[in-house]
């Protein structure tokens, strides 16, 4: 199980010293990913389920990502999730080709269907459409990544007679990892995901996803191009998370354990969290 790292393109990390510093340390720990999130923009006044304030700064993912890329050598670079219904799929395809080819093919592009409405609402997105605009976006990124002649035909998303160049590094695109915990996140991980990726607090938790990710896929078919689905959980409680409870994750199989340094106030009490719990301590 790989050891990851998420959340640092917001409050402290702003600092584009602090994200180089904290960004190659967490290389030299030995951690393999470092992920970001995304909100656009944030309901204000904050109202649930909101889990920021409208004032919480936030980076956008795919430019975070490009810088870290630029002062890292190793660490893959992952959207922890981008709200994929809120983006244009061609641009998007392009940002995260681009990304792609900077980092080598480090680029892991985790995605989901959001679930604040004013926020889809900002950006004229219908919050009720916004699982159909994600199944359709990511089959269109697809499309445009691997045919040598890409065209797509969508209710939301449709062309043919162009093309987009440089293509990423890895075959197929980016490896796409879907987010999300219920039964409609769960079937579309399968059917159109390399990877699932979810959050919680416990091992058990976790335990309780991976039984609907097994009911999923026996709802839907996977297709053999996407290989065997990928499992990413994010910790969300540090104070929690100790060497045992590390090895119960492990013991679960899963493929990527996220660290979630909270709180993200202080540089130097992240860099003193990635330290104690990094995969050479």
């Amino acid at each position: 199980m790989q050891l990851g790292v998420h959340g640092l393109n917001t409050n402290a990390t702003l600092d584009p010293a602090v994200t180089v510093q904290l960004a190659r340390r967490a290389e030299e720990l030995g951690y393999t990913s470092w992920w970001a999130g995304d909100h656009v923009v944030l309901p204000s006044p904050r109202t649930p389920p909101s889990p920021m304030a409208p004032t919480d700064p936030v980076l956008d993912p795919l430019t975070h990502l490009a810088y870290v890329a630029a002062v890292t050598e190793r660490l893959e670079l992952g959207t922890g999730i981008l709200i994929l219904p809120q983006r244009n799929p061609l641009v998007l395809a392009k940002q995260a080709a681009s990304v792609d080819v900077l980092s080598g093919g480090r680029l892991l592009l985790g995605v989901a269907a959001g679930f604040l409405e004013a926020e889809m609402t900002a950006v004229g997105v219908p919050f009720k459409e916004r699982g159909r605009r994600t199944d359709e976006y990511i089959d269109a990124m697809t499309a445009l990544w691997t045919q040598r002649q890409p065209a797509f035909e969508g209710r939301y998303a449709s062309f043919r007679d162009v093309d987009a160049h440089p293509r990423p590094v890895r075959p197929g695109g980016p490896r796409i990892m879907v987010g999300g915990h219920s039964p409609a996140a769960l079937r579309r991980a399968v059917a159109r995901g390399h990877g699932w990726i979810g959050n919680g607090d416990s091992p058990e938790t976790l335990a309780g996803h991976l039984a609907a990710l097994k009911q999923a896929a026996a709802e839907v078919d996977r297709p053999a191009r996407l290989g065997p689905l990928e499992i990413t959980f994010a910790h969300l409680d540090p104070a929690t998370l100790d060497a045992e409870t590390v090895r119960r994750y492990a013991a679960l199989g899963l493929d990527r354990l996220l660290l979630y340094p909270v709180p993200l106030e202080n540089p130097a009490d992240i860099l003193a969290f990635l330290e104690e719990r990094a995969p050479t301590a």
